[in-house]
């Protein structure tokens, strides 16, 4: 049986050896951290890399020996050049009933690449008149002297100032070519477009011009209501309001205006028998050919020079049958 002295020294052994394990209050707290900070670390590089796709990436200049020409791509804040490696053959005697048009584009174009002054030009006119192809003709038929073609779509034109500014120390001349151009009232196009043509405070680069083509003559919808807005004045004059104003102010700043229209019943016939030569339709089968063409035609509703080109390719590939 423990004597009371006994178990006094007992209770004191047992709290000397708690005292001696237990840590004490102010020593430090060795904690392996690796494995969380190598998971923090990963966590993060993911979320940057995910960022790095979102934020706007640098303009680079693209091989410019790769092409001569190039579609302006913007998606995602990312810009770029990209070439064009399969391009239109069409030439300018593959123009048939246009040849007034054909002539000042060809006029413009040629002291443009000579450097010598130039205008820009805006294209406009009834659809399949032959108004792209007579620009992507003028690109293969300068392209040897320099001429080089970046086609732009309307929804990135709000990026022009930056891609001129990309293009202003080249040797190349450049044509910068929107095509089927349009626009409704607000969109931002609009604006960036007429502060290149002119009016900006930079000026525009002297080895670049804008190619357009359109079916609107002003580039904007007119409305019937508009014509209210004119001022008739006491000595017979008018005046166009505000609203008018602004919508030609666009289409003025082009220094060349070119206009097609429909195709007479003649022309039509020509530039299909052209095409039917071009895919191997022989003399023998051209009377048969044309007079088909024209049933093509009004099918159609049109006798335009895409559709004489479309009726020669069909004929063609049936063999006449």
């Amino acid at each position: 049986m423990p004597t009371q002295t006994g178990t006094r020294r007992k209770t004191a052994r047992t709290q000397a050896r708690v005292e001696v394990d237990a840590p004490r209050a102010d020593a430090p707290v060795s904690i392996d951290l690796s494995g969380q900070l190598a998971a923090l670390f990963q966590r993060a590089n993911g979320l940057l890399d995910r960022l790095e796709t979102l934020l706007p990436t640098p303009l680079s200049e693209p091989d410019w020996a790769a092409s001569v020409a190039f579609r302006w791509i913007s998606k995602g804040g990312r810009k770029q050049l990209v070439p064009v490696h399969k391009l239109s053959p069409i030439t300018y005697d593959d123009l048939i009933g246009i040849e007034d048009q054909r002539r000042k584009v060809e006029r413009n174009t040629r002291q443009f690449v000579q450097g010598k002054p130039a205008n820009n030009v805006l294209i406009t006119g009834s659809r399949g008149t032959g108004k792209s192809s007579l620009v992507k003709a003028s690109l293969n038929k300068f392209a040897r002297q320099g001429l080089r073609l970046i086609e732009v779509d309307k929804a990135d034109l709000v990026d022009l100032p930056e891609l001129t500014d990309l293009l202003a120390d080249r040797p190349e001349r450049f044509i910068v070519f929107s095509d089927d151009l349009s626009f409704e009232e607000g969109e931002p196009g609009y604006k960036a477009l007429k502060s290149v043509l002119d009016g900006s405070v930079s000026a525009t680069a002297d080895n670049v011009l804008i190619y357009a083509t359109s079916n609107r003559r002003h580039l904007m919808p007119e409305y019937l209501q508009e014509n209210l807005s004119y001022k008739h004045l006491e000595n017979g004059e008018i005046h166009p309001g505000e609203v008018v104003e602004e919508k030609i102010s666009l289409s003025e700043r082009f220094g060349l205006w070119v206009s097609f229209y429909p195709y007479s019943q003649d022309d039509y016939l020509r530039i299909a028998e052209h095409w039917l030569r071009a895919f191997g339709v022989n003399d023998r089968q051209m009377d048969k050919a044309l007079q088909e063409s024209l049933v093509w035609a009004l099918e159609r509703g049109s006798r335009s020079g895409r559709v004489a080109w479309q009726f020669a390719r069909d004929w063609a590939g049936r063999g006449g049958k």
